[in-house]
């Protein structure tokens, strides 16, 4: 099935034979279904904050900052933002009297609105000779004016990728998404010293764009933040690349018989995630940021968050040290209260009457694992995987992060399930990455590699299917301690079409 010249291709992008055989394997017999428990709810598996519980928790972040913990703060910023632009691509396809067009429909709304949007005035640079500040020359102009959106010869948002378009305008000039992220960064992920770390993974052909930006931007933010900033950036690693195959599951080639790969989906980014060296790790998404006067709520959460990760890591770590040091059925009974009361678990129950020795070898490899505290808002209406309970192969009950294409929905009770599921996941991580002797997790090595999927794509009008590896909240982190918490709504204003930026959240403040 494969040639002399597929194995140099393979040895190019740092991919073994037998990885591309088990990918092909893969694609013959598909990846099990996850077999879902629960929804997790408030009264099971997902915490309330009160008022005095972030407090609470914000005064613990604090201190282990002042005690030198050293965050960093990781936003996955890989792809075009094409797909924000969709309608527009489509406009331009099919055009049409933007008057004809209904009210609600996207493009009219966004013509309509165009002087809201953050981009504007760089807009108006290109039509110095019409007045696109009325309506009627805007829609006169539908064509021009959305082809300088996109277009290379204008502001090239169909290449750029989202964390440079322009999302918040300020008096003193717009602000990029990748722009917010130093400013939100700066509240919440700064260590005594006043350093932040961000890490941006992102694309080889975009990098050079957002290194330009950064050094556009990253003064004026330093000096109104009074932090310094320590930017990085990675790509997404060859070898986490996946083959594409036919749809009989033999290997797809390029019009020059070379194999196809694919980018593996955002689980690939686990290996960028491992590579990155900090106390606490927080995570989001590109897209998910407010103009600054709306992050007061954003920081406290987050602190707060970072707080219980960190109380959590404490007593875990004091857990292990102690039953390597001073076994006994008291500290066994100890740390079983504790994970029914902070992780909502107990050991499995074939576990639950046998010695104390091998009680406690589960209890050492149950707890000796990274450590995620997720973010969770309640569902309305957001596309987004969800909170489940999910009982892995050991018989132990733990909570997940489930997509829908995970899970088999023409079963009725799993549909049922998963329709009753109250929240969902917007993508707010907070990381603990290393063991209790400070040396960093393998987090490759807390995968279910069962948890990928395959989809159908088209490539040149040809029908193939890709492979997505776990994804990196979801079977990327199966294997780590997981706890849910609820935030609030507000914490969460994704822009995943470009009339997002017309929200209240992203127009609020909004001063030219």
């Amino acid at each position: 099935m494969l040639q002399q010249s597929d194995i140099e291709q393979l040895k190019e992008k740092g991919l073994s034979i037998e990885s591309v055989e088990q990918q092909i394997e893969r694609f013959k017999k598909g990846f099990p279904s996850l077999k879902i428990e629960r929804p997790a709810t408030l009264t099971d598996g997902i915490v309330p904050f009160s008022e005095p519980m972030i407090e609470h928790y914000k005064n613990i972040y604090s201190r282990e900052i002042n005690n030198n913990l050293d965050p960093l703060k990781f936003v996955p910023a890989s792809g075009a933002a094409t797909r924000m632009f969709k309608s527009l691509y489509q406009f331009l396809e099919k055009p049409e009297s933007p008057e004809t067009l209904p009210d609600d429909h996207p493009v009219r709304r966004f013509l309509t609105q165009l002087h809201k949007f953050a981009f504007y005035q760089q807009l108006k640079r290109y039509f110095k000779s019409h007045d696109i500040d009325k309506t009627e020359v805007r829609y006169s102009l539908a064509r021009e004016i959305i082809q300088k959106v996109l277009d290379e010869d204008g502001l090239n948002y169909g290449f750029l990728p989202k964390g440079l378009i322009l999302f918040h305008r300020y008096q003193d000039g717009p602000r990029t998404a990748m722009t917010e992220h130093l400013f939100e960064a700066a509240q919440y992920a700064k260590n005594k010293n006043d350093e932040t770390k961000i890490h941006f993974t992102v694309s080889p052909e975009h990098l050079g764009y957002f290194t330009k930006q950064l050094n556009e931007d990253k003064s004026k933010a330093e000096k109104s933040t009074g932090a310094s900033f320590d930017v990085s950036f990675s790509f997404q690693k060859p070898h986490t690349d996946t083959i594409a195959v036919n749809p009989d599951n033999t290997p797809f080639r390029d019009e020059n018989g070379r194999l196809f790969f694919r980018p593996g989906g955002h689980g690939s980014l686990i290996e960028n995630l491992n590579d990155c060296d900090a106390g606490i790790i927080f995570i989001k998404n590109i897209d998910n940021v407010v103009p600054e006067h709306l992050l007061q709520e954003i920081v406290d959460y987050k602190q707060a968050l970072a707080g219980l990760a960190l109380d959590i890591r404490n007593k875990v770590f004091g857990y292990i040290d102690r039953i390597e040091e001073e076994l006994s059925i008291e500290l066994i009974i100890e740390i079983r209260k504790f994970m029914k009361e902070f992780l909502h678990t107990d050991i499995p129950g074939h576990l639950a009457d046998t010695s104390m020795g091998e009680q406690a070898a589960y209890l050492l490899k149950f707890l000796d694992r990274p450590i995620r505290v997720c973010g969770m808002v309640k569902n309305e209406g957001e596309p987004g995987g969800g909170p489940f309970w999910v009982r892995d192969q050991f018989g132990q009950e733990t909570l997940q992060i489930v997509e829908s294409s995970q899970i088999n929905l023409n079963d009725p009770g799993q549909k049922e399930m998963f329709e009753a599921s109250t929240h969902f996941n917007p993508v707010d991580l907070v990381c603990i990455t290393k063991n209790h002797r400070g040396e960093k997790f393998n987090l490759s090595a807390y995968i279910d590699e069962e948890t990928g999927f395959i989809s159908e794509k088209s490539v040149n009008g040809k029908t193939i299917k890709a492979l997505e590896r776990p994804g990196l909240w979801n079977g990327a982190m199966a294997n780590w301690l997981t706890i849910f918490v609820e935030v609030p709504v507000e914490t969460f204003n994704p822009v995943k079409t470009v009339n997002d930026l017309l929200r209240p959240a992203h127009q609020s403040g909004n001063q030219s």
